[in-house]
């Protein structure tokens, strides 16, 4: 069962090495992990995409991810209405002759050639994992030298629940 858990945490050392220690203790499998700042300065958003057995184990993650220190709120978003991407990087082999099929080929997924060079072109793509994966598939029989994925990103849409609270965080 895929899950996307997101946090706020104050932005410190040791922080993200501390809450992957917790996965790695208990043995859950993290698919991907995206970190960046947030709009308030020392605070940064975690993104994890966890694969777990059942609802129970991502209620344990849940649990045991608010008793870290530094980690201000833990959300678990999967069930909600959210926006999430990707980006990815794939550089493909081509000849001359084939750069217009590429070209054509990804128009439709709304990627760009972001590098050319005389055997190769590095596509640049972001969207859904879905999205990403379904261009890498199709990428496959030009024959893909590199792949380099971010990991989904993501938050809730609209006027719902955010984690926008940090009146803890500035207690020094």
């Amino acid at each position: 069962m895929r899950r996307i858990i997101t946090m706020t945490v104050n932005n410190r050392p040791g922080v993200l090495n501390r809450i992957t220690g917790l996965f790695t203790k208990r043995h859950y499998n993290i698919e991907s992990i995206t970190v960046g700042h947030t709009e308030i300065e020392g605070i940064s958003r975690m993104t994890f995409v966890v694969n777990v057995e059942d609802e129970r184990t991502a209620e344990q993650i849940i649990k045991q991810l608010n008793k870290q220190i530094d980690v201000l709120k833990v959300s678990d978003i999967t069930e909600q209405a959210i926006v999430a991407r990707e980006l990815a990087l794939v550089k493909v082999s081509v000849t001359p002759a084939l750069r217009q099929e590429i070209y054509t080929l990804i128009e439709p997924f709304r990627a760009s050639i972001v590098d050319v060079s005389k055997d190769s072109l590095v596509i640049q793509v972001t969207g859904e994992s879905e999205k990403v994966e379904a261009l890498i598939e199709l990428l496959r029989p030009y024959g893909i030298k590199e792949v380099a994925r971010t990991g989904t990103t993501a938050f809730t849409r609209g006027s719902q629940k955010t984690a926008a609270t940090y009146k803890t965080a500035f207690i020094i």
